[in-house]
């Protein structure tokens, strides 16, 4: 896999409002990629370094800090949607299937989803979570993007087994990348993926 490439332009965004349920969403007339994953998988790191924008998403030492969906306007069209971390939020059991009923009506009932990027920590990969998103995204036909986060960690033979294994539990719908977002190790890769699901052109 491909280091960053230094002409990987990041995706111009800027934050546009924050939802606790579907109904406080924005209108759904721009195409939406939606970022899920564990508190722990570094989503919004994720989102930040393919942004471009450090403090774009809440980045957090402690997970589960995005707790509503954050909504990101794309320059160009379209939005980045950063949904709520599933697993070790320090908040109420009220509060936390709050969340989960939030995340169930937007991917349910949200026609403007266009794509889905499942954000794992490569070392942790395919989590009960990972695997039921992945059937949600199989049973929808929807274009799902298995980011492999924090490949930094791995030396380069662990890395091509998890690409491997997470690839091979994929819907036909899927694809999956080895990625960084302290490096930018597959950066130019994961913006395409963006760039081509945004597009109006595309599903």
């Amino acid at each position: 896999m491909p280091e960053e490439s230094q002409s990987a332009t990041p995706l111009v965004c800027d934050f546009l409002t924050s939802a606790d349920s579907l109904v406080r969403c924005p209108r759904d007339d721009e195409r939406e990629v939606a970022f899920a994953g564990r508190s722990n998988s570094g989503k919004s790191s994720s989102l930040n370094r393919l942004t471009g924008r450090r403090n774009l998403a809440r980045a957090s030492k402690t997970p589960g800090r995005t707790q509503l969906l954050n909504f990101f306007a794309v320059a160009g069209g379209g939005r980045l949607v950063d949904l709520p971390g599933y697993g070790y939020a320090k908040a109420s059991k009220a509060h936390r299937q709050a969340w989960g009923r939030a995340i169930d009506d937007y991917l349910n009932k949200r026609p403007n989803l266009a794509a889905l990027v499942l954000v794992m920590d490569v070392r942790h990969p395919l989590q009960p979570f990972d695997n039921d998103m992945l059937a949600w995204c199989a049973a929808r036909e929807m274009p799902v993007l298995a980011l492999l986060n924090k490949a930094d960690k791995l030396k380069r033979g662990a890395r091509t087994l998890a690409l491997r294994d997470v690839s091979a539990a994929l819907p036909a719908c899927g694809s999956a990348l080895l990625f960084s977002a302290a490096d930018g190790l597959g950066r130019a890769e994961a913006l395409a993926f963006l760039r081509s699901r945004l597009d109006a052109g595309e599903r």
